[in-house]
């Protein structure tokens, strides 16, 4: 039925979809088990005891990683009152999956010395480079993946052993400088094919998927369930640079910040789906802030976004600014998001725009878009010859609610669908074409609550 529902919506869409994930992508399905992992700690409401959190099971779990062949999945399994694995780093194999079986949950380690790439360099602040391992990595590997019906925990939010702070304080502290050495959950670098099917993610440290450098990444049935005040910088899927052909679909994801971010560092993104989706909390669908590789030949569509703060964000300024074009997104409902669509090239958490690699945004396309709650809507080029571009066919604000504009640099197509947008008078900016009649389709359906 899934796959029935993703062909019609690709018939009946057509030709805004014409180009994305260029693989054919289908359903993954669970690989057969070369080595079943019995639990050995137990969780309730109150988390691992204190008296478990020596006893990691990442020396049992990463052996039965290297010794399962192509093909194959390591499984997590409860056994009994047994329901919790715990773990510091890990490592997949050429063609290997972990699995996490449903009613297990995965607990990463609390101790900083174990994700340190050099004595003492993580579980602090500094202002030198990555100085943590994730949780799972896959280094140059293919057809690798993370699956099941259970949990990977990243414990964010819990105080860290032997201190009086968590991963997630030390993201606050870096607010004023320097750079919170933190571990990611899943990292990849070179991982073609790469899978992550059904599984739970909570809690990150830091970023929860971080995609690089990889030809064939899919997403399908991912909950993303992380608090989105008290965790910054934990956002939800990276496709970062250098990959191409990925898809996110049928997934739910709140977090807090970027529910999906395309980075376009060094090498671009480009051929991606995101497709049947549910977005709550969260910083939006967002492209950037790095687009200097450039990020092309995006289709979004199928997504509803309840809530979040940002809602479509495209998000870049003059120091890692690129080309950013060939972005369709369509039928989308957005609701109660102070900032529903925002295309802008000053982004900056440093409060600076200037830069030697300015941003430019064009053929951007929004078909069926409905917003509701109010918010403040944003189309802000970087400068007269780096500038938005974006058409708006079928883009209606469905209520009565308060709407604030900032428009720079940008030029407007409206139609030929209706749009109500109040868009004239940007600052050199320019308005062309004429909107058509009609209503909003209705979102009532389209927002449901995050599955428990």
């Amino acid at each position: 039925m899934k796959q029935l529902l993703a062909f019609l919506s690709i018939f009946w869409l057509g030709p805004f979809l014409a180009a994305q994930d260029a693989r054919t992508v289908t359903e993954p399905v669970l690989p057969p088990v070369c080595r079943s992992l019995d639990a050995q700690l137990s969780v309730n409401g109150q988390g691992l005891a204190q008296a478990d959190e020596a006893k990691l099971d990442t020396a049992r779990i990463q052996q039965a990683l290297d010794s399962c062949g192509k093909g194959h999945g390591v499984i997590l399994r409860s056994h009994g009152a047994a329901n919790a694995f715990l773990s510091g780093p890990l490592e997949l194999r050429e063609g290997v999956t972990l699995i996490v079986d449903q009613g297990a949950t995965l607990f990463a380690s609390r101790d900083p010395a174990v994700y340190e790439r050099t004595p003492g360099s993580c579980g602090l602040v500094n202002e030198l480079g990555s100085g943590c391992k994730p949780l799972i990595s896959a280094q140059h590997v293919s057809g690798a993946g993370v699956m099941g019906d259970g949990v990977i925990d990243g414990r964010g939010g819990e105080k860290l052993l032997g201190k009086d702070i968590t991963w997630w304080d030390l993201a606050e502290q870096a607010r004023a400088g320097g750079r919170q050495q933190v571990p990611r959950l899943i990292v990849t670098d070179g991982a073609d094919n790469f899978s992550v099917y059904r599984i739970t993610l909570k809690n990150s440290p830091n970023f929860h998927i971080v995609y690089n450098h990889g030809d064939g990444f899919t997403v399908w049935g991912l909950k993303i369930d992380t608090p989105k005040r008290l965790a910054r910088n934990t956002d939800g899927v990276d496709p970062g640079a250098g990959s191409k052909n990925i898809t996110i679909t049928q997934s739910y994801i709140r977090t807090g910040d970027d529910n999906v971010a395309i980075k376009g560092g060094t090498g671009g993104v480009t051929n991606m789906t995101v497709s049947h989706n549910h977005f709550y909390w969260g910083h939006g669908m967002s492209i950037g802030s790095e687009t200097n590789g450039g990020v092309s030949k995006i289709r979004v569509f199928d997504l509803s976004l309840d809530g979040p703060d940002n809602g479509i964000r495209i998000k870049s300024n003059g120091s890692r600014g690129g080309l950013v074009h060939d972005v369709i997104y369509d039928d989308v409902c957005i609701r109660d998001s102070p900032n529903p669509i925002t295309l802008d090239t000053g982004y900056t958490a440093a409060g600076t725009v200037e830069g030697n690699s300015p941003p430019t945004m064009r053929d951007i396309k929004l078909h069926n878009v409905r917003v509701s709650g109010g918010g403040k809507i944003s189309f802000n080029g970087y400068a007269t010859d780096y500038r938005v571009g974006v058409t708006l066919d079928d883009v209606l604000l469905t209520d009565s609610a308060a709407y604030s504009y900032s428009i720079h640099h940008a030029d407007i197509v409206l139609g030929p669908g209706p749009a109500n947008l109040t868009v004239s008078g940007g600052v050199d900016s320019t308005l062309q074409g004429t909107p058509g009649n009609g209503s909003a389709r209705s979102c009532t359906d389209r927002f449901v609550p995050f599955p428990q």
